[in-house]
């Protein structure tokens, strides 16, 4: 029971082992490699080395899957057996799973269908936010203000629907380039709308009538309102927990030092 503790304290990151040299480097070990293993899906060519970059970062991936399951009593409400049975199916445990399988389908050529084993290799990337503190931090502000993310999501996919459905029907100019309309389809509309709410703006589709370009004005005006939005919230919520966290590690270090005295 303690050595299984222990291996929780380890790999669980907790504000009460943040310090422990072991935990630390138990995490910089699987952020390196879960990048290893990233590396040959920046390339289209095979090699051999690429072999083994993904040969040796799927033992660590094993052996981070095994301890995690063997300890999850600790980490779930659940007890008992109950939360040995019901770990496998929670959301992380299978991104670990699925980082895993297509590690023994690259070994077998017989079963690899190339563009699907490479897709699922890019899942690992998932797995940089349990071992990075910042964005464990980031991703605990996302799930905590998920309702007002939503909220500023929903209005953003409404905003960029009315933005497209005023376009596609007040911009019928034809493009002097392709003699069709501007906007053959609604979702040319869609696009153009989406590209100007987030000001990225490539350029390949663009207003050509007086009305369109001041449809287009607004619609970038207000969008960079509606895209500040979550930026905020996510900041904000970044330096309360941020806090939080520090309170805890001192009320835990104010518990801890007293009984360190004795």
């Amino acid at each position: 029971m303690y050595f299984r503790k222990k291996i929780y304290n380890i790999i669980e990151p907790k504000y009460n082992n943040k310090d422990s040299i072991i935990s630390r480097v138990y995490d910089w070990c699987m952020m390196i490699a879960i990048f290893v293993a990233l590396i040959p899906l920046m390339f289209r060519e095979n090699n051999t080395i690429f072999y083994y970059f993904d040969i040796i970062p799927c033992a660590f991936f094993i052996v981070d899957y095994v301890l995690r399951w063997i300890t999850a009593d600790y980490r779930m409400s659940k007890r008992g057996v109950w939360a040995f049975i019901i770990y496998p199916f929670t959301p992380m445990a299978i991104i670990d799973l699925i980082s895993i399988l297509p590690t023994f389908n690259f070994a077998r050529d017989a079963f690899k269908i190339t563009r699907v084993i490479r897709l699922l290799k890019i899942i690992r990337v998932i797995k940089v936010v349990r071992y990075f503190e910042p964005l464990r931090l980031v991703m605990n502000v996302i799930k905590k203000q998920r309702v007002i993310l939503a909220t500023v999501f929903a209005l953003a996919i409404f905003y960029v629907f009315i933005t497209a459905l005023i376009m596609f029907n007040a911009e019928e100019q034809i493009n002097p380039s392709t003699g069709d309309y501007l906007f053959l389809t609604f979702f040319d509309a869609f696009y153009w709308a989406a590209c100007t709410l987030t000001t990225v703006g490539y350029g390949d589709i663009y207003p050509i009538s007086f009305v369109g370009r001041i449809i287009s004005i607004i619609s970038a005006v207000v969008g960079i309102a509606i895209i500040a939005l979550p930026s905020g919230i996510i900041t904000a919520g970044y330096m309360e927990e941020v806090r939080n966290k520090k309170n805890k590690q001192k009320r835990y270090n104010h518990k801890k030092k007293p009984n360190e005295d004795v």
